[in-house]
Parts: structure tokens; C-alpha cells; sequence
């Protein structure tokens, strides 16, 4: 029971709690590497691995962290070819239909958005093969009226969500 205790925070005003530089560095570590102990992560930001603990655990409360993964390379499972596919939809808004898109492993993300198209999907497929066969798949969605797919050739950027502001990486202090 007293780990219990210990291991729940309260979520009341959890998520209304500002980060702060710490909470920012602590995240800045963790989305670096995933792995680090809360005592080495404490040693970078000047913490008890203690103290380190009860943010990453308030951190978790507020939703700021949402899991904690292994980041997979495309190509070394298989699938290195990335794409992102635009999708017309008739109509607005999330339908049956287009909720059976999550169930098709290759799409990553599926994001609703403004502009040309109704939804961008993220994908990875093993070739141009694999592509065309979940592009047929698109379609069998009831919904779906047209696509753009624009293949990825070589990425230079790929990373998660980052904690810092462009004014801490600047050294011009937080952005508020």
C-alpha cells in the first residue's frame, strides 16, 4: 500500500501546472534518451535523483509525458520507405469510416488538417508495392474522394516533440 501511495499523484491542478526550466531540462533528458536513471538525469539538472522522481511523476500526471517507447528505424523493421499521404474526404469531421484507418499498421499518425486536404497520414511500407496496396486500401474507405502521396527520399530531421523554447536554446532565457 505505501508504494501505492507514493507512485499516484494527485491530477487535481496537476495539468494547470506551468513547466518550469527544471521540468524542461528533465524532459529535454528523457526525450534525448529514455533510458537514463533518475540519478544520472539528476546529476545533469543539478537534482536528487529523489527529486528528479517526484517531477517525472508529476510529469506523467499532467500528461506532459505521454509513454514512454522505443523509437524503431524504419528501414531495420522492414518498412523504409516513408510517405505522407493527403487525403480529400466528402464531408468534415471523424467518421466510422474513417476511424477503420487506424487499424492498417503502416500508418503512423493521422492528423486532421486545414488546406488542400482533409487528413495527412503518415506511413511506412517495405516498397513501392506495399504503398500502392495501402493506397488501394485508402480508397476502399466509403469516404475517401482523392490522395496526394508525397514520398520521403532521405530525412534530415526526425525527433520528438522537444521541451525546450526557442529562447532557452538561444540562451535568451524562457519564452514566455
Amino acid at each position: 500500500m505505501a508504494k501505492k501511495e507514493t507512485d499516484e499523484v494527485r491530477k487535481s491542478g496537476a495539468s494547470a501546472r506551468v513547466l518550469d526550466a527544471l521540468d524542461r531540462r528533465i524532459l529535454g533528458a528523457l526525450s534525448s534518451d529514455a533510458t537514463l536513471s533518475y540519478a544520472a538525469i539528476g546529476r545533469e539538472v543539478g537534482l536528487s535523483a529523489p527529486a528528479v522522481h517526484e517531477r517525472v511523476k508529476r510529469l506523467r500526471a499532467s500528461g506532459a509525458i505521454e509513454a514512454t517507447v522505443a523509437r524503431l528505424d524504419g528501414a531495420a523493421v522492414g518498412k523504409p520507405l516513408l510517405a505522407f499521404i493527403h487525403v480529400e474526404t466528402e464531408g468534415w469531421g471523424v467518421t466510422t469510416d474513417l476511424l477503420a484507418l487506424q487499424q492498417m499498421p503502416e500508418l503512423e499518425e493521422i492528423h486532421s488538417a486545414a488546406g488542400d486536404a482533409n487528413l495527412i497520414l503518415k506511413v511506412r511500407v517495405a516498397s513501392p508495392k506495399a504503398l500502392e496496396g495501402l493506397l488501394a486500401r485508402v480508397y476502399d474507405v466509403g469516404c475517401v474522394r482523392g490522395t496526394r502521396t508525397h514520398m520521403v527520399l532521405s530525412t534530415h530531421l526526425d525527433r520528438p516533440v522537444q521541451a525546450g523554447t526557442t529562447g532557452e536554446l538561444s540562451g535568451g532565457g524562457p519564452v514566455k
